[in-house]
């Protein structure tokens, strides 16, 4: 890999975006690269990513306008595709992404970062999506998943403007969870991936997918793929050994009885 990096940590993999002399902008490669390296995460002994970019001031600054700029229109919706591919094996991913978004995430960066389950930032974070200024639009699910995390008229009016915003902005509208110095960045997504990798991994897995695909269906369906996700639970080792822990230690609490004192 030239411009991707992966570190595993315990259960938690960290997957950096290393191409830091383009404030790791998206070309094909790191795209090629990114798909490859999320197809060789071992599932079995990881079970959360965070996803990062390199240096401290940029996470991603947009998809590679050099490369973009002699696209025909087949190769366009072309280049949109392989985005859209990887960002939504992203998403799909059966373990929870968390991205620690360090400084810049414009266009494909604003992109990739809605792509994960859950969004951190460091203070000196930019996000926006500038597409329209460049004669383009959003091609790599921005038009899709900004409307849907902050609403149709925040999405509107971000995509319609090119503005960008702050951390403080993203973090009022939604789009970010927290926002950290970029000291505390990363050492924070590390610690979030590594609470929810203490968690059982089956359940955790099954959430994730419960809420994705319930979102994309009306409710009378998404609660039947809840129902089905909650029995797929049950008789494994995780709902043994998590339910069985609780009663021992709700059996141990009601047997200890204080004494009475007669005064």
């Amino acid at each position: 890999m030239e411009f991707i990096t992966y570190e595993q940590d315990g259960f938690v993999g960290v997957v950096t975006i290393n191409r830091p002399q383009a404030l790791n902008a998206l070309n094909s490669q790191v795209l090629e690269e990114l798909e490859a390296t999320f197809d060789s995460v071992d599932l079995e002994a990881t079970r959360a990513i965070v996803l990062t970019g390199a240096g401290e001031k940029s996470f991603v600054a947009g998809a590679d306008i050099g490369e973009m700029s002699t696209l025909t229109k087949a190769e366009g919706e072309a280049f949109g595709k392989k985005g859209n591919d990887v960002f939504r094996k992203i998403e799909t991913f059966p373990i929870p992404v968390i991205a620690a978004i360090n400084g810049f995430a414009l266009g494909g960066g604003c992109e990739i970062a809605m792509s994960c389950d859950i969004r951190i930032c460091s203070d000196n974070a930019v996000f926006g999506q500038p597409e329209v200024g460049l004669g383009i639009t959003p091609g790599f699910g921005g038009t899709q998943r900004l409307a849907r995390l902050v609403g149709a008229g925040m999405a509107k009016q971000m995509i319609y403007t090119a503005r960008n915003i702050k951390s403080d902005e993203a973090l009022r509208i939604g789009l970010v969870n927290a926002v950290y110095t970029q000291e505390e960045l990363l050492p924070a997504a590390k610690k979030m991936a590594a609470g929810i990798a203490a968690n059982a991994p089956i359940a955790v897995r099954n959430c994730k997918k419960a809420i994705n695909d319930g979102l994309q269906v009306d409710m009378d369906k998404a609660i039947v793929i809840e129902e089905k996700l909650f029995g797929d639970c049950f008789e494994t080792e995780d709902q043994k050994a998590g339910m069985g822990n609780f009663l021992e230690k709700d059996k141990e609490k009601k047997l200890k009885v204080v004494p009475f004192q007669n005064k």
